[in-house]
């Protein structure tokens, strides 16, 4: 909760949204650590797809600002992206703030479309949230979501 408090500093979930999405079966969440320091998180993240449904959901990606800029959060898009597709899901959807450029920049590059505007999504800072899709039966989704995720650069 410490990494979603720090990241999300006016919007967090609440421990208890948190418990009950990692506890929830058609839930799959990763959590990156340093080799070097397997107590510390430098990332995490969240997708939703039941088992034999057509959609998914990525419903939150965290990487602490040191650990950014090596591919860690591509590696955990990506790794979510084949998550869902072995559960069935032929796209999968997320909400980005309108005011955070660096992930949607990793999110085009991984195929996702803009598919409109949610106004004042974001509490309470009433930021706009951008709604991404990607297809996940495109041909073009071929480099993007390989069956193995590529592994970020080590960070020093």
């Amino acid at each position: 909760m410490a990494l979603e408090t720090r990241i999300f500093e006016n919007d967090a979930w609440s421990r208890e949204a948190m418990n009950r999405d990692v506890t929830d079966p058609d839930c799959y969440y990763l959590v990156a650590f340093p080799p070097d320091a397997p107590t510390q998180i430098d990332a995490y993240a969240g997708l939703q797809a039941p088992r034999g449904a057509t959609e998914g959901d990525i419903q939150t990606i965290a990487v602490t600002e040191e650990a950014r800029g090596h591919g860690l959060g591509r590696t955990l898009v990506q790794t979510l992206l084949i998550e869902a597709r072995k559960r069935g899901a032929r796209e999968v959807f997320l909400e980005v703030r309108a005011d955070n450029p660096g992930a949607q920049r990793v999110y085009r590059r991984l195929g996702f479309e803009e598919l409109g505007v949610r106004r004042g999504y974001y509490q309470p800072d009433n930021v706009d949230a951008l709604v991404m899709r990607v297809r996940l039966t495109a041909p073009e989704m071929a480099p993007a979501v390989p069956s193995e995720p590529e592994r970020p650069e080590a960070t020093e």
